[in-house]
């Protein structure tokens, strides 16, 4: 049971994940407008769920399984009653939460927000400062502003904050974690007596019947699949681009109204000493701090280098206190907005009045600016022209579509016409079968299910003729035609005889073990006897000794009560074993592992009561679905 809980505690949580923050706040856009032409697929506590916002949540389910599967996925796999009943569901626990989120007035201060970014793998220079540029440039290539995540993390945040209320209640009884690890401590002692097939192959009496029989039976083992030899063309964004010239002026022209997209804005490093004074405190509460903050900043202005020594003594910013108050480089948009127009209005070295923010009054001295740098047009060239080339390709790329679907379809004796037209390479590929290669790579478009279904097809076998232009991916398109077709094939009896003679032997050697080992079984189950058992094992569910997993668990489920016991257990292909359990011992606890054990089973108790609580959110909600909101929708062309 705990290693099930270990194994696949990813799971659970990713699983509990998807039902609260769906598609990553899917209905982020569309979850606070209303389309008063819409009646919705839902409503949740009187407000509608608009088949847009459910629309957008399925694309982006869409697009992330495609991410995950690539050219394998089929989007029909979500569009399904059952899959957009479990995309509906997750759209209105996430309402549910909404409305309780409101309810209970939770919210992310800035610190807690700008100290999660700070702190996200991956996003730190060796220098140990933050690289606002690489942030910048990952949001933009999920089509994000900083704006716009910083408001979903925020969200997301809030969302934790309900969640870590609800699980960190939650906990097992200790009497009852207690039960559970010793049933993993218990120990057997036990013997075992194999019954090898190995030693009754000799016994074995094979005619050419059985053999027969076994060829005639597993026909499917002796087959050899149909194959094709084909030709095979490719019309893609990255084949267009290819062909693409840009000229030096389009680069120029790209560089001049691009440039902040290749260089880093201004950073500026300070440190600060912030004393603390919450946002709701009293007037007396802010006047004392604002006080002692004045009383620091006179020091501070007498002796400029007892700034850290100030700062580590008096502080509330406990983690930049250590470092004398260095906050490291930042951007613009990176801290509050009172302390971020401060820190910009100060030069390097001087010192700012008291500045007041939401966390309380800060003193910041200015330490480094590290100056806005824009990369030359020559290191950044490469990257401009093929950046041209994709959009005029990604332009170009519909025109080319239907005149590469018309001509292999129009002209379909050759794949010559199209590749000649469209300046395509015509390429082979050989032992194509109905299923994809698993040796093979998913991506490669010869071996994706959609290609190989359709150059099996009868066009293509029977009449030579091309296939249709088949989708194998987001913008890429493929069109085969056979040059040499290969129907399926039986191997000779004669040549797989050898083969069969040797599984038909092991088979009913296999039997006689079996039968002579539960003939065996019995005897002992009437009369002891350790002739011919092994030495003795102890085992436990923690410590197998080699003991085989079914075997295992046939071992602890069986009755102790009166000893010696006896378990007879089938070894697949080998035999079978007959164990002697001739004793049962409490075990020695391990209180490090049984606190391991007790956390496990809580933290899935708390999964179980999270889940729990937002189903009761979704009752108390009041939802109605509407009729046929789940019925199967006709394909868009964007998810052919």
């Amino acid at each position: 049971m705990f290693e099930y809980i270990r194994t696949h505690q990813r799971l659970m949580q990713f699983l509990l994940l998807l039902i609260i923050f769906p598609s990553f706040v899917a209905g982020g856009v569309f979850s606070y407008k209303s389309f008063q032409a819409d009646s919705g697929v839902a409503t949740v506590g009187g407000k509608s769920i608009s088949r847009q916002e459910f629309d957008a949540a399925q694309r982006e389910q869409i697009d992330r399984m495609r991410q995950m599967y690539g050219a394998q996925f089929d989007p029909k796999m979500l569009n399904t009653p059952e899959a957009r009943k479990s995309i509906l569901d997750n759209l209105i626990a996430q309402r549910a939460l909404n409305a309780e989120v409101a309810k209970n007035h939770l919210s992310i201060p800035d610190q807690v927000l700008q100290q999660s970014i700070l702190s996200t793998p991956g996003l730190v220079k060796p220098d140990g400062s933050f690289d606002v540029e690489r942030y910048k440039t990952i949001l933009a290539s999920q089509g994000m502003t900083t704006a716009g995540y910083e408001q979903r993390l925020r969200q997301d945040l809030v969302y934790q904050q309900l969640v870590n209320a609800v699980q960190g209640s939650a906990f097992v009884p200790k009497t009852v974690a207690t039960q559970l690890s010793a049933l993993n401590e218990q120990e057997r002692e036990v013997q075992a007596l194999v019954f090898k097939a190995a030693d009754y192959t000799s016994k074995v009496k094979v005619t050419d019947e059985m053999l027969k029989a076994y060829y005639d039976k597993n026909a499917s083992l002796f087959e050899i699949p149909e194959s094709i030899k084909a030709e095979y063309v490719v019309l893609s964004i990255d084949t267009i681009a290819a062909q693409m010239d840009v000229s030096d002026a389009d680069v120029q022209s790209y560089y001049e109204q691009n440039k902040k997209t290749y260089g880093t804005e201004e950073e500026r490093r300070a440190s600060h000493i912030l004393i603390e004074v919450k946002k709701d405190a009293n007037d007396k509460d802010k006047a004392a701090a604002k006080a002692k903050a004045e009383s620091l900043l006179a020091e501070v202005r007498k002796n400029p280098a007892s700034f850290a020594k100030l700062a580590k003594e008096n502080s509330s910013d406990t983690g930049s206190a250590e470092r004398g108050g260095d906050l490291d480089f930042f951007g613009k948009g990176m801290m509050v907005k009172p302390f971020e127009e401060a820190a910009y209005k100060l030069k390097q070295g001087e010192i700012s009045d008291v500045v007041q923010s939401d966390f309380g009054y800060h003193i910041i001295q200015l330490t480094a600016i590290k100056p806005a740098t824009i990369k030359p047009l020559e290191e950044v060239k490469a990257a401009i022209v093929a950046e041209i080339k994709k959009q005029k390709a990604s332009k170009a790329y519909a025109e080319a579509a239907e005149t590469f679907t018309n001509t292999v379809y129009e002209q379909a004796d050759s794949l010559k016409p199209v590749a000649d037209k469209l300046k395509l390479k015509i390429q082979t590929v050989e032992n194509l079968t109905r299923k994809p290669n698993p040796a093979l790579p998913p991506s490669a478009l010869t071996n994706n299910q959609k290609f190989l279904t359709a150059i099996f097809g009868d066009n293509p076998v029977k009449k030579k003729l091309n296939t249709d232009a088949v989708e194998v991916a987001p913008s890429t398109l493929v069109s085969g035609h056979i040059v040499e077709y290969k129907p399926a094939a039986k191997r000779p009896f004669e040549e797989v005889k050898a083969m069969i003679t040797t599984a038909v032997t092991q088979t009913e050697a296999v039997a006689l073990a079996k039968k002579e080992g539960e003939a065996k079984l019995q005897a002992l189950k009437a009369a002891d006897n350790t002739a011919g058992f092994s030495e003795t094992k102890t085992i436990s569910r923690l410590k197998n000794q080699d003991v085989p997993g079914p075997a295992l668990s046939e071992l602890f489920k069986a009755d102790v009560q009166k000893l010696p016991g006896f378990v007879g257990i089938d070894a697949p292909g080998n035999g079978y074993v007959i164990y002697r359990i001739g004793r049962v011992n409490v075990g020695t606890p391990d209180e490090a592992r049984r606190a391991s054990e007790r956390a496990q089973l809580d933290g899935a108790q708390a999964q179980t009561e999270m889940f729990s609580y937002v189903e009761n959110l979704k009752k108390k909600a009041k939802v109605t679905i509407t009729p046929g909101a789940l019925e199967v929708q006709p394909a868009s062309g964007a998810d052919q």
